[in-house]
């Protein structure tokens, strides 16, 4: 008689948690963040309640969790798109440095545009940043382990043509890279105009080039 295989906790608990990750993610899309809840998850997800405690201490941290998740295979994706075959010395991750910063940074904002847009991402978007202002520890975490990790590439980026000459050496490259990605959110936000590949290329030329006649 075939012995009997032990059934894999590792790969089950795997499973639940992608559930769990997945079922927080379309409920907050569905019925937004407020009308959420650890209930709606587990039932959503095919667990139970303790199966969700025993990992996460409240609905604000599974979600975090669910959309750092999601934001990290978007990222990783895009970074595999954009970085293309590894050249020699360290690259940030999703920031290309090919020498030529206006193509790069219209290649990185061309590819934010397009998450922005993605409806799988837009709506839990919207909905962590919608609570994110009315609830300040959610919005700190939102800040700290999602968007101060993305600015810092844009940092590094800047930094890098600081020293080949590209950017003045006085630029401050934290509030340089809030005339790239500042805009863009505004435009999101509010929904007003259209969000393209187009704007985002007109954002590079100006916040590169100034608004003054060049003499």
């Amino acid at each position: 008689m075939a012995p009997t295989k032990a059934p894999d906790s590792s790969r089950r608990s795997d499973r639940s948690r992608r559930a769990i990750l997945d079922a927080a993610l379309a409920l907050v899309t569905e019925v937004g963040y407020r009308r959420t809840t650890i209930e709606g998850i587990a039932a959503r997800a095919g667990v139970g309640k303790q199966t969700i405690y025993r990992w996460w201490p409240s609905k604000a941290a599974v979600l975090m969790d669910a959309f750092l998740d999601l934001a990290g295979r978007s990222a990783e994706g895009v970074a595999a798109e954009s970085a293309g075959e590894p050249g020699e010395g360290e690259q940030a991750p999703g920031i290309p440095d090919t020498g030529d910063l206006v193509a790069d940074l219209k290649l990185v904002l061309r590819a934010t545009v397009d998450e922005l847009n993605d409806p799988v991402l837009e709506a839990p978007t919207r909905a962590l940043t919608a609570e994110g202002i009315v609830d300040a520890k959610l919005g700190a975490e939102f800040v700290h382990k999602l968007l101060d990790p993305q600015l810092a590439l844009y940092v590094t980026r800047l930094r890098a043509a600081q020293e080949t000459g590209d950017v003045r050496a006085d630029v401050d490259p934290r509030i340089a890279l809030e005339l790239l990605i500042g805009p863009l959110m505004h435009r999101w936000l509010l929904r007003t105009l259209p969000l393209t590949h187009a704007y985002a290329d007109e954002i590079v030329d100006y916040a590169v080039g100034g608004l003054a006649p060049r003499p």
